[in-house]
């Protein structure tokens, strides 16, 4: 499949192009470069320098949502949920390092995470964050119907349907379900991402502190990065 096509078709599996009307020839050729860049990029992976442990915020009655600003103790550690430090798993690890390198050099934005949808160590679905930059943040998003009332990520991790915020208090203020784990966010994108199945394998997260962020050309990296993503991810058993 052409990457123009690539690209069509994940407009169309996202419901992106529904959302926009800027999908154009000029926006194919900037997601085409974007993902031509990163293919370099990533391809360069031997010398990433691989995160297993991250700090997390703790969390608040029931685990609904952080406590902004209070960190665990305890850092979340990738190796359970991966089923070990093997040499595949860090090398996977690399690769979506240097995916997140490269969109934060491109982006400028403030916050950018990758999920992929595995079962925990309590044989739950969750989307477990892999490899991000930013604020600490939630590791694990349980992937239910229950937790999506109050979560983007787990409804698009459950729906398979982008969601882009650009007024963050505009969505809240008309209903929208939002997980805040930093109030200072102005602006969310979380986007799908799908394996060659079309089945969903996990999303990414992108924030920032303005509003109005999510132009055509911001969309055009985005997308880059989804298509990219799925072949990096850690296998899973």
């Amino acid at each position: 499949m052409s990457i123009p096509t690539q690209i069509n078709h994940y407009l169309q599996l996202s419901g992106l192009k529904e959302q926009f009307s800027f999908f154009d020839q000029a926006f194919t050729e900037k997601t085409t470069a974007y993902f031509q860049a990163l293919q370099q990029h990533i391809a360069d992976s031997h010398n990433a320098k691989v995160q297993w442990q991250y700090q997390v915020p703790e969390l608040g009655e029931g685990g609904a949502c952080s406590l902004f600003g209070v960190l665990d103790s305890e850092p979340y550690d990738l190796t359970a949920i991966l089923g070990g430090q093997t040499s595949a798993n860090h090398q996977a690890l690399a690769r979506l390092t240097k995916i997140t390198e490269f969109y934060q050099q491109q982006s400028g934005l403030a916050w950018f995470g990758i999920y992929q949808a595995r079962a925990n160590l309590e044989q739950e679905m969750v989307l477990v964050k892999l490899s991000y930059f930013g604020a600490a943040s939630r590791a694990e998003f349980p992937l239910n119907t229950e937790f999506a009332k109050i979560s983007n990520n787990s409804t698009v991790g459950l729906t398979g349907q982008a969601r882009v915020i650009n007024d963050v208090a505009a969505y809240l203020q008309q209903g929208g379900e939002y997980y805040t784990c930093d109030p200072k966010v102005k602006a969310e994108a979380c986007l799908p991402l799908f394996a060659q199945s079309g089945k969903i394998v996990g999303i990414i997260d992108a924030e920032d502190l303005k509003q109005q962020v999510f132009t055509a050309e911001a969309l055009a990296l985005l997308v880059a990065v989804c298509l990219s993503i799925p072949e990096c991810l850690p296998a899973i058993a």
